[in-house]
């Protein structure tokens, strides 16, 4: 499903440009038949194949109303002199508090409480209950970028935490202003988290970065939380975990099969368990971050409708250096 953007959507028309609006799941052969004569391509989750880009002539830019770009063939767009633009900074801080909200309800059991006060009414003190603080525990955060240093604020001045994490493109000066205590092994760092939150980008070198191994040295009473993307961890060996208790709980909002589904889904079997949070893919979607985005998504249609050198926030590789471009 494409995200609704309807201050873009009216601002377009009132501009007097032509506005094609297609239905979720629009097949290939209807995409490219709708492309042949138009300038600007918005998309947010429907895949951008190198058959549709070739079939638009006209097309200048490709613009991502959101921030991953997996979905786009971006080599063959730029082959093409098509430039591809994400936004990339609309939800840092919105995402670091979906996460860590989905951290603080775990700590303290709250679903579990919750669903218990709607079948029985009230529970009374016992050691079933039991939650954890947050105060003096230790909060590992993997992927120490914007999003990861707005998780360590909320966890360390915020919660007086102790957060320590790992990132191989941070030095550990720049961590330490972050408050953050570097970690080079990945393993080492995951023996000592009471929470664990993954904010890494997903690229060849970190798809399944936490598998059956790194399992293996949490702590029994440690809580993950993935809000990052899916295939960060490896999902079946985390099912595995949590069956066994090697972790005490996960909260996750990003998923390497989406959507979720109870039929199906290789995961199936998260929905029974009360020490998971499960979330559709929407720690994003709030109303402050949509308005971010949609001012920000007409920012970059003006710049290619000006023919203006059009403006690349995101440190992705793959979208820097290109034609009527600037970083």
């Amino acid at each position: 499903m494409e995200l609704e953007t309807p201050f873009v959507d009216e601002t377009l028309r009132k501009n007097g440009h032509d506005l094609v609006l297609l239905p979720d799941g629009v097949s290939e052969e209807n995409l490219m038949k709708e492309l042949e004569d138009c300038d600007i391509l918005l998309m947010c989750y429907t895949p951008i194949t190198k058959n549709v880009i070739d079939s638009a002539k006209r097309l200048k830019a490709i613009i991502k109303y959101g921030v991953g770009i997996d979905a786009i063939d971006i080599p063959a767009a730029n082959a093409r002199g098509i430039v591809v633009v994400n936004i990339p900074e609309y939800a840092e801080e919105t995402v670091a508090e979906g996460a860590f909200a989905m951290l603080i309800a775990l700590a303290k059991k709250l679903p579990t409480l919750q669903k218990q006060m709607n079948s029985k009414a009230w529970v009374w003190p016992s050691s079933e209950w039991l939650g954890h603080d947050i105060a003096r525990k230790t909060l590992g955060i993997i992927g120490c970028g914007k999003i990861g240093s707005s998780m360590a604020r909320m966890a360390g001045p915020g919660f007086k935490a102790r957060v320590i994490g790992y990132d191989p493109s941070k030095s550990e000066e720049e961590l330490a202003k972050r408050g953050i205590q570097k970690y080079d092994d990945l393993s080492e760092m995951l023996k000592e988290c009471d929470f664990i939150s993954v904010h890494a980008v997903l690229n060849n070198e970190t798809k399944h970065l936490i598998g059956s191994k790194e399992f293996s040295v949490m702590k029994e009473t440690a809580i993950i939380i993935n809000s990052a993307r899916g295939a960060l961890i490896e999902e079946l060996a985390l099912l595995n975990a949590l069956e066994k208790k090697q972790i005490a709980g996960a909260g996750l909002d990003v998923y390497s099969q989406e959507p979720l589904n109870k039929m199906n889904h290789p995961l199936k079997k998260l929905y029974e368990m009360d020490n998971v949070i499960l979330l559709p893919h929407l720690t994003f979607y709030t109303h402050e971050a949509m308005h971010r985005l949609e001012l920000e998504t007409m920012e970059r249609i003006t710049e290619v409708m000006e023919n203006k050198p059009v403006t690349i926030k995101s440190k992705d590789p793959r979208l820097q250096n290109q034609p009527k471009a600037q970083q």
